[in-house]
């Protein structure tokens, strides 16, 4: 993996002129996650925290995904809404 190339998606997808949608946001943040944490960890939050739960869910969809593998799909999401 070209870090170098995963750190520009990173900027290039903080600079997007139109909001993509909730689901591609969340696969976004998930992405990101993947591959600067890994696997998601900690406890789902509950109750009335819907969008912690959203998030929590959109990471665990995620596991075991390779750090690679991520960030490639995060390169091929954002240069995809560009």
């Amino acid at each position: 993996m070209d870090l170098k190339i995963f750190e520009e998606a990173v900027a290039k997808s903080k600079m997007l002129t139109e909001r993509p949608s909730n689901d591609v946001l969340l696969k976004l943040y998930a992405l990101y996650k993947q591959v600067t944490e890994g696997d998601v960890s900690g406890e789902r939050p509950g109750g009335f925290d819907f969008k912690g739960a959203a998030k929590y869910d959109a990471w665990e969809e995620q596991k075991g995904k390779s750090n690679e593998d991520a960030a490639n799909e995060y390169i091929e999401l954002v240069n995809s809404l560009t």
